[in-house]
């Protein structure tokens, strides 16, 4: 069988997804259940508030690496609950860009302190010594990958 010459619990695409899924969801429990926000409004969410300015649904999207699609639904979720705004480029108006409204900062605020509570909890459950060396097995990952692919 060909099967047997390929380890899938080996495959590093394979481990890194499934580790950042079942991280991802374990967060993703804990801000559904205190704000209603789906995924992609949380990562929306995220960009807008750590860039700390305005980006355009494109940036968002190469910043967050979700489809256009994910971004389209995340901002009008967000805009909804009257924590993201819309303005017009002046020179181009195929583009707008999209900043959070004081509500959306007080949401963003609050959701960094229940980020740091959990990647607190991370720590505890793995410990400092593997805490960093996770972060510079995933440094050297992203380091590798970026000289052999271009990521924005």
């Amino acid at each position: 069988m060909l099967t047997e010459a390929f380890e899938l619990e080996a495959f590093l695409p394979y481990r890194l997804n499934r580790a950042a899924e079942f991280v991802a969801l374990r967060f993703a429990a804990q801000y559904k259940a205190r704000y209603q926000l789906t995924r992609p409004e949380w990562r929306t969410l995220a960009a807008l508030g750590s860039s700390g300015r305005s980006m355009t649904a494109t940036e968002i999207g190469t910043h967050s690496t979700m489809h256009k699609t994910k971004v389209s639904r995340a901002v009008f979720g967000l805009e909804q609950r009257r924590w993201l705004k819309r303005e017009a480029d002046g020179r181009d108006r195929r583009f707008e860009h999209l900043a959070l409204t004081p509500a959306g900062q007080h949401a963003y605020r609050e959701l960094t302190e229940l980020a740091t509570a959990y990647q607190d909890e991370l720590l505890s459950m793995l410990g400092e010594v593997d805490m960093k060396a996770l972060s510079k097995g995933l440094s050297a990952v992203e380091r590798a990958m970026r000289k052999s692919v271009p990521i924005p």
